[in-house]
């Protein structure tokens, strides 16, 4: 179990986007509702949830399976969710060299849910902007909207 629950250590997320198409495809990609658990490494008790992902090409799309193998190499890990969204955006940048990225995670942690304050239904939300969308408030939004977007 500890095995599997922990094998991304020493694996590379980046590593995991591993098929990489020329395209001329210029309009975002959104990847929404990908399902993730990982183990917090401050209590050692999981924490779960939904993964929304999404780039602008520039000149190169993922394999779609290949964004939810990163997702799990990241998460295969003990683990914070502030670290495992950079880790996630970062993996995409390196891979695809995009215009923008934006990731979002929305996650339960058990150790929020079934210890201490014990508020399960609690969630809590990390992005990571990359690229042309990090230092643009206008476009930013627009690209957390694509990702929220039902």
């Amino acid at each position: 179990m500890c095995r599997e629950l922990f094998s991304g250590f020493g694996a590379d997320p980046r590593e995991a986007i591993d098929a990489v198409f020329e395209a001329e495809q210029h309009d975002p990609v959104v990847l929404r509702n990908v399902t993730f658990y990982s183990v917090c490494e401050h209590h050692l008790l999981p924490f779960f949830g939904q993964a929304h992902m999404a780039y602008i090409p520039n000149g190169k799309i993922a394999g779609l399976s290949k964004l939810a193998r990163a997702l799990e190499c990241a998460c295969r890990r003990l683990q914070v969710q502030e670290r495992l969204t950079a880790q996630l955006a970062d993996a995409i940048v390196a891979a695809l060299d995009p215009k923008g990225v934006a990731v979002e995670l929305e996650a339960e942690h058990l150790c929020m849910s079934m210890r201490g304050v014990q508020k399960p239904g609690s969630r809590m939300v990390t992005t990571a902007v990359r690229g042309s969308f990090h230092n643009s408030p206008v476009d930013r939004q627009g690209l957390l909207a694509l990702l929220r977007s039902k």
